[in-house]
């Protein structure tokens, strides 16, 4: 599920600030421990409240649960990574039996009324401001080549920052600004941007709390100007550990509902 996204956006009213202290650290450095806050390296399963709002509004207007698997495995002792992800609707009552699976850059959708899965977008929408892809975590280590452009505030604290440019056109956002927490290493906030530098999308990370042994957001909030002032937010629950073999992750296995 997602979401980096800063670059210099012309409506982010922010100045780089470059240090000595920014140049000893590495950029690769700091997306992989801000990766492993985002995202443990074993099996996991959770489920994610999307509550989408508009401006000004404290209740929402729509709603949608989804409970999600997640193996999301980097290389090593000689084996290859993985990344896949399984999300079935649990509501609204119309949604439940549908299912995404996601193998990679590759997307399927699945209802009980298709003879079998069909590829879908991750860009497209799936509920306010939220898109299909955003519910799944992106790796930006592997999907991304990333530059340290120096330390800028972040509310109390300092941050990194960092711009990302992805390494295929398969990836969903062509760049992205991405702040990090300068010593916890934690996200802060990231804005997805377009190939011609136009913002798509902001995303910050919210309610650090002990999840799966480690500090991690509990709730993300996304914005997009293409959608107007409103805003979603994702709320994360019930996250575990849990086995999740590969032969769950198939286009086979979502057809007989994907348990």
């Amino acid at each position: 599920m997602k979401s980096g996204l800063l670059l210099i956006a012309g409506c982010l009213a922010w100045f780089p600030v470059f240090t000595h202290a920014a140049d000893a650290v590495t950029a690769l450095n700091i997306i992989r421990q801000a990766d492993d806050i985002r995202s443990p390296d074993q099996p996991f399963r959770y489920t994610v409240t999307v509550n989408e709002f508009k401006s000004g509004e404290n209740a929402p207007v729509n709603q949608q649960v989804l409970d999600i698997s997640m193996r999301f495995l980097k290389p090593k002792d000689g084996e290859q990574a993985d990344a896949r992800s399984l999300a079935r609707f649990v509501s609204p009552p119309r949604d439940r039996g549908k299912i995404m699976l996601s193998d990679g850059y590759d997307l399927w959708f699945y209802t009980p009324e298709l003879r079998r899965p069909v590829p879908i977008s991750r860009q497209q929408r799936l509920i306010g401001q939220i898109s299909n892809g955003d519910v799944i975590v992106t790796n930006f280590e592997f999907a991304y080549d990333s530059t340290l452009q120096g330390e800028v505030p972040c509310g109390a604290n300092v941050c990194y920052s960092l711009m990302l440019t992805r390494r295929s056109a398969e990836v969903t956002y062509p760049k992205v600004n991405y702040l990090v927490e300068k010593g916890s290493y934690r996200p802060y906030k990231a804005a997805y941007f377009s190939l011609d530098d136009k913002l798509l999308k902001e995303v910050w990370y919210l309610g650090y709390k002990l999840l799966l042994g480690r500090e991690r957001p509990s709730k993300i909030k996304v914005t997009d100007p293409r959608r107007g002032s409103g805003y979603s937010v994702m709320e994360y629950s019930d996250v575990r550990f849990e086995s999740l073999p590969l032969s769950r992750f198939t286009k086979e296995s979502i057809q007989r509902g994907g348990n």
